[in-house]
């Protein structure tokens, strides 16, 4: 399981789980009730539904790298914005690349991890 003390280490924590298709991981970068926004237009909440997400996600193994756009903390809140990159390849095997930049809500938990509280991967692309 990733746990990540910085909000600064989200997006190698969570990169890494993408890539690895290690569902445990990236659900628990998430609170129990976290919001993730799948693709555009869709929204699921819970663990449960953002684990079946992210196996559609990730079934075609692609690679994602992310790195930090923004990050605004206070108070034990953190609003970050993410640039990443998933690179794979499609059903014909032709080589895929896909960019975008991410709008996420963070929370310090009582132990002092980071989690998702909302994610919205596309966040701020223009649909």
């Amino acid at each position: 399981m990733a746990v990540v003390m910085r909000v600064e280490d989200m997006a190698g924590a969570f990169a890494e789980a993408f890539s690895a298709g290690n569902l445990d991981s990236l659900t628990s970068l998430y609170e129990e009730n976290a919001v993730l926004a799948p693709q555009p237009g869709a929204r699921v909440v819970g663990k449960a539904a953002i684990r079946e997400a992210f196996a559609r996600m990730t079934a075609q193994r692609p690679r994602m790298t992310m790195t930090a756009a923004m990050i605004m903390e206070r108070d034990g809140l953190a609003l970050v914005r993410h640039d990443w990159v998933l690179t794979g390849t499609d059903a014909a095997g032709k080589p895929t690349e896909r960019k975008g930049t991410s709008a996420e809500v963070l929370r310090r938990q009582p132990d002092g991890r980071w989690l998702y509280v909302l994610d919205h991967p596309t966040g701020v692309d223009k649909v």
